[in-house]
């Protein structure tokens, strides 16, 4: 696993995690921090109104099964997480490891809730308090009410919320940025080379209207790059 193993993560079980309050203590100074930015690495920052992820704001990223989704919101932590920044992921079962560290997250400051099953949101809560930003894939269509609470709470906190969904199971209220995947191919020669997207991203409001864009993700190094 290129030297990475369960021993470098936290994981924590089916049951609702609850965050040490040293590790939360400690985290909190990144957290608070003054900047309401945080960092895209390549391609998104020059994709992405603003060519950051605005703190307190929930990102969608939307996409069928097997098109990429997950490659594509993970990708979105790789420059924060170069930075020292902490990251949550609820609900992803197999997250790929040895995929997210080719892509450039640093694991070390990765928490891991793989199977929350029906207490999804309440696990992405508990982590507010020591991550900058929340990769959460619900097992299923999110209430409105949870889905209003979740993001009033991360306004709160002033994290990064990055929903994975399904278009048969949409995120049922607006979001300040939105990527949705249209298709997918992969380059092959005697293997798989690389995975081209298309992913139409847009924001809030006229200036942040709908684009289609082409990356490679990922690329024969696994990462994310622009075509």
């Amino acid at each position: 696993m290129s030297g990475y193993s369960y021993e470098h993560m936290f994981v924590f079980s089916s049951a609702r995690p609850t965050l040490p309050r040293d590790l939360a203590a400690s985290l909190r100074p990144l957290t608070l921090a003054k900047s309401r930015m945080m960092p895209l690495g390549e391609p998104w920052k020059a994709l992405v109104p603003g060519g950051g992820l605005r703190r307190g704001s929930t990102v969608v990223v939307e996409a069928a099964p097997g098109l990429g989704g997950l490659s594509l919101a993970l990708s979105l932590l790789t420059a924060s997480s170069a930075n020292g920044h902490w990251a949550g992921v609820v609900g992803v079962d197999d997250p790929g490891v040895v995929a997210m560290a080719e892509l450039g997250v640093d694991l070390r400051r990765v928490l891991f809730v793989p199977r929350p099953r029906g207490a999804w949101a309440e696990s992405a809560a508990d982590l507010l308090d020591g991550v900058d930003l929340l990769v959460v894939r619900p097992p299923s269509r999110a209430a409105h009410g949870v889905a209003r609470k979740l993001m009033d709470r991360v306004r709160e906190r002033g994290t990064v919320l990055i929903v994975l969904s399904e278009s048969g199971a949409a995120w049922p209220l607006p979001a300040e940025l939105s990527f949705v995947v249209t298709d997918s191919r992969w380059a092959t020669s005697s293997r798989l080379e690389a995975r081209y997207l298309s992913v139409r991203i847009a924001g809030r409001g006229e200036a942040g209207r709908a684009r289609e864009h082409v990356v490679v993700l990922p690329n024969r190094r696994g990462q994310a790059a622009a075509t």
